[in-house]
């Protein structure tokens, strides 16, 4: 029968399956997204690393072992190492993050695969920030141990937790899915009717 070509639509006409072009575009989406962040991720935290002594936000900026003003005291790079969660959460749990972290991106990896082209290109975007966050993340962990934390924003002793562009990231692309489940259909391309047949 045909359904095994092609799906019913709630219309009544029969929905085209998804091109290899579009297949390879949401790839390159949701590929191309991760990749981005965990580049820019991996890039400053090196620079932070070797350019900025380890800070205490509790010390003025200015003083040594005190934050560095990048955009006076709004936004600061203060260093610190995380062996917690993300925005320093849960202290000394590095190895478990890291057993954590993997299972997130091979989930992840699979509803993309299995349901991507149906959740449409919002939601692969969402998910591509995802990956690209747990993964900067994770390549700390594995490779130091511990998160590289830096970005302290906040206005006087009223701060936000220490952060990097994976912890960014990661909650962008929570706001993006939050987004995506707001406007339901509203999020997905326009659907393609087959041709009929004569």
């Amino acid at each position: 029968m045909a359904e095994a070509s092609a799906s019913l639509g709630q219309d009544g006409e029969h929905d085209v399956p998804a091109s290899p072009s579009a297949e390879r575009r949401r790839w390159a989406l949701f590929l191309g997204t991760a990749g981005v962040v965990v580049l820019l991720d991996q890039a400053s935290k090196l620079w932070v690393d070797a350019s900025f002594e380890e800070a205490s936000r509790a010390i003025p900026a200015g003083q040594p072992g005190g934050p560095s003003e990048i955009i006076g005291d709004l936004v600061r790079i203060a260093k610190t190492y995380n062996d917690g969660a993300i925005f320093g959460l849960f202290d000394a749990i590095a190895p478990f993050m890291a057993v954590l972290s993997l299972m997130v991106v091979a989930g992840i990896i699979w509803y993309e695969w299995r349901h991507g082209a149906a959740a449409g290109p919002l939601v692969t975007l969402g998910l591509g920030l995802l990956v690209g966050g747990a993964i900067g993340n994770l390549i700390d962990r594995v490779r130091v141990g511990h998160v590289i934390d830096f970005v302290d924003m906040g206005i006087g002793g009223s701060r936000w937790y220490a952060w990097n562009i994976s912890d960014a990231a990661v909650f962008l692309g929570i706001v993006v899915l939050f987004i995506a489940a707001l406007l339901g259909d509203r999020a997905l391309p326009a659907k393609r009717a087959a041709p009929k047949s004569s």
